[in-house]
């Protein structure tokens, strides 16, 4: 029990913290705090509508943040997830609207694998391998990527080979066979909600349940010793990153063939940046990345609603994740701090005892 309260305490300080220095800064500005948090939970949950599209905006946020979670676990920052749904979404766009007469049953499947591997792909092999073989720095390479992704998506819908026939910067769309069914009438929840659920399931089994899971783990706490007591460093390196592309490029697919439909010139998301912050928020915990997503989704199907009645901008929910980022950022540089601290004072225990 005294351990689930630490493991808790620190995200849930982050968002009441977070909450209420957005509240004092409402006030100062002459608005009113209780207004406006009434407003954002009526738009992320005031009715099914709004609670099945607070949901299914979670929906690639845990996708996404799992796969960063199995980076961090591995001692890995994979800041390149944007990159990698973008390649997920690209691949399952294509399979989606081609092979028109395939039975959904085949269709769904291979428009969700080809995204996985594109998105596995373009995380392991690049990042990966140059991290393995030449200690390239993960966060540049996967950052580098990441744009990289982005500007091959402008491409292919511009003047590449995605591009449907006419004037629209536009892929065609998916067809209905490729589609995932809707799971709320009138929102965006898709059966991509199953998916993303038996995919926590999966990760949090493999992670603490698994000798894979814990050689990741290992890694992750002491590469050192891990390349000493025998682990070949390098190919979990090479894995951890690939596992987390493919749940990246997952979640690019289950969006596009749940929500979106269709890749246009004009695409936006977040998702890989917001993932981070969802990650870091549930401590790489699995389960609690599922909260973690709803929240921040909350906040961005909220704000609007927050916006439009109680005149609060919408920019206030960025406010408020920064300030959250602030804190569990602040938190693990006390942790930092305090065992350099205490190294120190042992170390200096030491010499005087041998000089003694």
């Amino acid at each position: 029990m005294k351990r689930l309260w630490k493991a808790l305490s620190l995200p849930l300080y982050a968002v009441i913290t977070g909450l209420i220095l957005g509240a004092i800064i409402m006030a100062i500005a002459k608005y009113n705090p209780w207004s406006a948090y009434g407003s954002l939970l009526m738009g992320a949950f005031g009715n099914p509508i709004a609670i099945g599209n607070t949901v299914s905006g979670a929906i690639p946020l845990m996708l996404t943040a799992l796969g960063i979670a199995v980076a961090f676990r591995t001692g890995l920052f994979n800041i390149g997830a944007e990159g990698q749904y973008w390649v997920g979404a690209m691949a399952a766009v294509f399979i989606g609207y081609n092979f028109a007469s395939m039975p959904w049953y085949f269709h769904i499947p291979l428009a969700l694998i080809a995204a996985m591997v594109a998105g596995g792909l373009w995380g392991g092999v690049i990042p990966g391998l140059a991290k393995a073989w030449v200690g390239a720095h993960e966060v540049i390479t996967t950052m580098m990527m990441s744009y990289i992704a982005i500007l091959l998506a402008h491409y292919m819908v511009e003047k590449g080979p995605m591009m449907q026939q006419g004037f629209v910067p536009q892929s065609p769309p998916i067809t209905s066979s490729a589609t995932l069914p809707t799971i709320l009438t009138n929102s965006n929840l898709s059966a991509g909600l199953y998916i993303a659920l038996a995919a926590v399931v999966v990760v949090h089994i493999l992670l603490f349940y698994t000798s894979f899971g814990y050689k990741l783990r290992a890694v992750g706490y002491n590469a050192f010793a891990a390349r000493y007591s025998g682990l070949p460093v390098a190919l979990y390196t090479v894995l951890s990153l690939g596992i987390s592309g493919v749940l990246a490029g997952l979640a690019g697919g289950v969006q596009f063939l749940g929500v979106d439909y269709q890749l246009t010139d004009t695409f936006q998301s977040g998702y890989g940046y917001t993932a981070i912050v969802v990650a870091l928020l549930a401590r790489n915990n699995p389960l609690g990345i599922v909260l973690a997503s709803i929240f921040f989704s909350a906040l961005s199907s909220g704000s609007q609603m927050m916006q439009i009645t109680s005149g609060v901008s919408a920019n206030m929910t960025d406010v408020i994740t920064g300030i959250i980022i602030f804190f569990v950022a602040a938190d693990r540089l006390y942790a930092y701090i305090l065992r350099t601290f205490r190294k120190k004072q042992v170390i200096a225990v030491a010499r005087k005892e041998v000089q003694g």
